[in-house]
């Protein structure tokens, strides 16, 4: 099942299944019933479905509670930054005003020129989670999306902590939909996940080559706090980013930068300048 959160003509954002080019809306729920109950949400389409001309997706989850993500999850860009291989994950939040959806502008800040991408696979947390066995970790997962983790690199390494070049707004972008796990690999392990700037391939991995991969990372969080429907997971990304690049290579205004993972989906975006402040 393909889940999408979307706006048709001028209704409120709502909840559908994509099923081919058209949407199928889900009865009226909040996310965290829908990601909670899928055979549910399921069972809730019901109404006429939407060509997917007349919609415009939205970021999967609107307003997660927490955005938790991992670094250096691949050995080869752990290699090409110079950094050792962990043996514990490095972990750092995103605030939801960092978050945009499909088809929106990733926003370069005006503070740095040096807005870097990241493919990475996106975990949905579906049931809550806490203190979860690595076994039973997968069952705590509603599904998988695509995300782009922008990077001001100059701002990354201001100090020890990433928080600051990660988090400026409109730089995470995040979709096009979650598909739930029965549609892929176990763990969703195993997926091609590549990056393309402007047409040209610039990262080409694949998620069997995490270093943590999806049930460790559930079940190493999980051992500090609670994951809860809506929770986002971003695992990391593959070696080819822009930084270590001679001569480095950054998004500029008038790009566009493409996440894709196999099975999963293709998240494309513009980017642009961000405006001016008031």
């Amino acid at each position: 099942m393909r889940l999408v959160t979307f706006r048709h003509g001028s209704a409120a954002a709502q909840f559908g299944i994509r099923e081919g080019d058209r949407v199928r809306p889900i009865a009226p729920a909040t996310e965290t019933a829908v990601l909670q109950d899928l055979d549910g949400a399921a069972r809730a389409a019901t109404g006429p479905s939407i060509p997917l001309a007349e919609v415009t997706f939205l970021q999967p989850v609107l307003r997660p509670g927490k955005v938790i993500c991992i670094g250096l999850n691949y050995v080869d860009h752990a290699k090409e930054g110079g950094n050792p291989i962990p043996d514990y994950p490095a972990v750092f939040l995103r605030a939801a005003t960092s978050l945009v959806g499909p088809g929106q502008a990733i926003l370069r800040p005006a503070a740095s020129e040096k807005l870097d991408y990241e493919a990475e696979l996106a975990i949905v947390i579906g049931k809550p989670a806490l203190r979860v066995h690595e076994a039973e970790a997968l069952g705590h997962v509603a599904g998988y999306s695509c995300f782009n983790d922008g990077s001001l690199r100059d701002y990354q390494r201001k100090s020890t902590q990433w928080t600051m070049g990660k988090n400026f707004d409109a730089t995470g972008a995040f979709g096009p939909e979650i598909v739930t796990p029965d549609e892929l690999p176990e763990g969703a392990h195993g997926l091609r996940i590549t990056t393309r700037l402007n047409g040209r391939t610039l990262q080409d991995g694949n998620t069997r080559d995490m270093i943590f991969g999806v049930a460790r990372t559930v079940a190493i969080l999980s051992e500090v706090m609670t994951l809860e429907p809506g929770d986002v997971i971003i695992t990391g990304t593959p070696a080819g980013v822009g930084y270590p690049r001679k001569p480095p290579v950054f998004m500029q205004p008038g790009d566009t930068c493409e996440i894709e993972i196999e099975g999963i989906g293709l998240l494309s975006n513009p980017v642009a300048d961000a405006p001016a402040a008031a």
